[in-house]
């Protein structure tokens, strides 16, 4: 009986933590789209003993503009696979 619910849960093309883990991930993108300056504060502190002044390190407004290009094309692909598997 176990080996049946398994097969159903599988053939049923879903992961259930496919749903969680893609929430997590697109608000991650929202983010980037919306504050990629939040973005970089939190990964300048990451830099710190690996670069010599991680404030000159900060992207211009062609790289913030990029990343939320970057953004936008990831929540389009992740709404799409979550639509899909759903």
């Amino acid at each position: 009986m176990v080996d049946d619910a398994m097969t159903l849960a599988s053939s049923d093309g879903g992961s259930p933590a496919l749903v969680p883990i893609m929430s997590v991930l697109m608000i991650m993108g929202l983010v980037q789209v919306v504050r990629p300056q939040l973005i970089w504060r939190l990964n300048s502190r990451l830099q710190r003993g690996w670069v010599k002044n991680p404030e000159a390190t900060e992207p211009t407004r062609r790289g913030y503009t990029m990343q939320r290009v970057s953004g936008v094309l990831f929540l389009a692909v992740a709404t799409w696979i979550l639509v899909r598997n759903l």
